[in-house]
C-alpha cells in the first residue's frame, strides 16, 4: 500500500503536486484509525428516536394519519424560518410537487446544474419537462449566476408568456439551483437574474437543512423549496422529505395534492384532480421530530469536523478542503477535499486506497449532461462543472465524528 501512495503521487501535473501520502494521513488523523468502516455519513440517534417512534406503534398511528405528520412540519417550518412546510414520503416527491405547483408544464425547460444528485433532474422528469443544463461556480459548487445571464442573453428570450428558448422554441419555466453540500448558491445575484428573465425559482435545499444565507436559513429564496431527510441526511426521518413556502395557497395545494388530491369527508371518497399519495407516513415524522430536536448540536458538530479537516489538510500539497463563502454558514452535510488538478485517475486511484483503508470516502455525481437519458438535453459549456466533477473527493462526514 505504501508503494501504491508513493505511485499516485506522480498524477498533477499543474499547480502543487498531490501528495496522497499526506492526505490519507490527513484524514485518518480527523476520523482516526478504526477496525470498522468509515461511513461516508452515518445518522446519529441520541435523542427521544426511541419514546417517539414507540408511541406511533403502541397507537397503531403510523401511515399517513397521526399527530407527528403535523407536528414534524410545524415544527420544521420554524426551524427554517418558513410560513409553511408539508411534510412528504422522500425529497424527489417534494421537488416534482414543487415545480408542479411553480407551474413546470410538459415539454418545457426547467434550468438546473448539471453537477447534482439525479433527483433534481429526474423531478423535472416526472413533469414532462426538459432538464437545462448549467455550469456551476466553483466559488459555491452551485449554480453561477453570472455565467447563467451571459448565457440567457446569448440563448433566450422575453416574451408575452415568460422566457422562451431561441434554439428549441420552448419556454424556459423555471430555474432550479441545488445548494451543493449544504453550501448556498448566491442567491441575491440568482434573483436579480432571475427577475431579469422574468424566472420563478425553486430551491432544492435536500442538502442543506440547518445552512443560512446571509444570516438566514436557505429556502426563502425561491416560490418554493425541498427537503430531503434520507438516511444520509443530517436529520432524518429514514426516508422522507418536504415542501417548504411562504404562500398560504401554494401550501394548501401540496396538502391536498401531496394526499391524493382528496376532498375533506367523513367517509366520502372524492379526488377533484391527478393527485399523488406523497404523504410522509407518521412513523417517518416521529423519528424527524426527534432528529429535528437535535439539529443545532449536528450542525455545530458538522462544522467542527470541517475545521478539523480544513486545518489537517493545510499543509498537504495538491489538495485543500472547499470552505463556505463569507455570507454563507453551510451545514458541511458533506466535507468536500479538491484536488488542485482536475484529474479523474488520480482521484479514483485516492479513492481506492482509502475504500482499502476503511475509509469510504466517494466522489461527486457524474455530470447530468453524460447521463443517457439526459445527453441530448439543452445545455451551456460546462467546463466549470466537468473540473469539479474531477476534483472532488467527499470525506467522512458524520455528526458524530466531530465530537471525537
Amino acid at each position: 500500500m505504501k508503494q501504491d501512495l508513493q505511485d499516485m503521487g506522480s498524477g498533477a501535473v499543474a499547480g502543487r503536486r498531490f501528495d496522497s501520502t499526506r492526505a490519507l494521513h490527513a484524514i485518518e488523523s480527523v476520523v482516526g484509525r478504526v477496525n470498522r468502516p468509515v461511513h461516508l455519513h452515518e445518522p446519529h440517534f441520541a435523542g427521544r428516536e426511541w419514546e417517539f417512534v414507540k408511541e406511533t406503534l403502541d397507537t397503531g398511528w403510523v401511515s399517513s394519519a397521526g399527530q407527528y405528520v403535523d407536528r414534524f412540519g410545524k415544527q420544521l417550518a420554524e426551524r427554517c424560518e418558513m410560513e409553511y412546510a408539508i411534510p412528504t414520503m422522500n425529497g424527489t416527491a417534494a421537488l416534482h410537487i414543487c415545480l408542479l405547483l411553480a407551474g413546470v408544464k410538459r415539454d418545457e425547460e426547467v434550468i438546473l446544474p448539471a453537477l447534482t444528485f439525479i433527483a433534481t433532474a429526474n423531478a423535472v422528469s416526472y413533469c414532462g419537462a426538459i432538464p437545462h443544463f448549467c455550469d456551476s461556480d466553483p466559488k459555491t459548487l452551485g449554480v453561477d449566476p453570472a455565467k447563467l445571464d451571459l448565457w440567457l442573453k446569448e440563448t433566450a428570450e422575453l416574451v408575452a408568456d415568460g422566457c422562451r428558448n431561441k434554439r428549441t422554441g420552448r419556454r424556459i419555466a423555471a430555474v432550479l439551483p441545488m445548494h451543493t453540500f449544504g453550501h448556498p448558491v448566491d442567491m441575491d445575484a440568482l434573483s436579480e437574474v432571475c427577475a431579469r428573465w422574468r424566472l420563478p425559482i425553486v430551491e432544492d435545499i435536500a442538502e442543506a437543512l440547518g445552512s443560512r444565507y446571509k444570516g438566514r436559513h436557505v429556502g426563502s429564496h425561491g416560490m418554493l423549496s425541498a427537503l430531503s431527510f434520507n438516511g444520509n441526511k443530517v436529520v432524518t426521518t429514514g426516508g422522507g422529505g418536504a415542501i417548504l413556502t411562504n404562500d398560504k395557497k401554494l401550501a394548501q395545494a401540496a396538502v391536498h395534492i401531496t394526499t391524493t388530491s382528496k376532498q375533506a369527508h367523513r367517509w366520502a371518497f372524492h379526488h377533484d384532480e391527478v393527485g399523488y399519495n406523497y404523504r410522509m407516513p407518521n412513523i417517518n415524522a416521529a423519528l424527524g421530530c426527534a432528529q429535528l430536536e437535535q439539529l443545532d448540536g449536528f450542525v455545530k458538530n458538522k462544522r467542527t469536523l470541517a475545521a478539523r479537516y480544513a486545518a489537517a489538510f493545510r499543509d498537504v500539497p495538491g489538495a485543500s478542503i472547499f470552505e463556505d463563502a463569507d455570507y454563507a454558514e453551510s451545514n458541511y452535510w458533506l466535507v468536500t477535499m479538491l484536488l488542485d488538478t482536475a484529474d479523474e485517475a488520480q482521484r479514483d486511484q485516492f479513492l481506492e486506497v482509502c475504500h482499502e483503508r476503511g475509509i469510504l470516502c466517494r466522489p461527486t455525481w457524474k455530470g447530468m449532461h453524460k447521463l443517457p437519458m439526459y445527453a441530448d438535453c439543452p445545455r451551456m459549456d460546462l467546463s466549470q462543472a466537468e473540473a469539479l466533477e474531477s476534483r472532488i473527493v467527499n470525506l467522512p462526514s458524520s455528526p458524530i465524528l466531530g465530537k471525537a
